[in-house]
């Protein structure tokens, strides 16, 4: 099979399924919402950052393991910093600093 009649300079997209949308970082700031949402949808979505794309895809994490994969924590330390969290939760909440509110009132205190 030649290259008769086809052009090299133009890339020829229907030969691929699908491909990438590529925004410049301005044009995917003005969208960021839109973007997302279709990110999250499936869509490949490229920014443009100097010489690299970098994709913008919906990842999955597992809170499980999560801070030893994000921060490379160690089990020891997630469970001091969990033991931690609790101890500062439980003494806030004893003080009267910590305190549960509806979503009508967490409302009024933002109005």
């Amino acid at each position: 099979m030649g290259l008769a009649g086809k052009s090299l300079d133009k890339p020829d997209y229907s030969l691929y399924k699908d491909y990438m949308k590529t925004l410049t970082i301005t044009e995917a700031k003005k969208n960021l919402g839109r973007l997302l949402s279709a990110a999250a949808s499936g869509e490949d979505i490229g920014i443009v950052c100097g010489a690299d794309i970098i994709a913008l895809r919906k990842i999955e994490v597992e809170s499980t393991d999560y801070a030893s994969r994000e921060y490379a924590a160690t089990v020891e330390e997630v469970n001091a910093l969990e033991k931690a969290t609790e101890s500062r939760y439980r003494r806030m909440k004893r003080s009267g600093r910590l305190v549960t509110v509806t979503a009508e009132q967490l409302r009024k205190m933002l109005e």
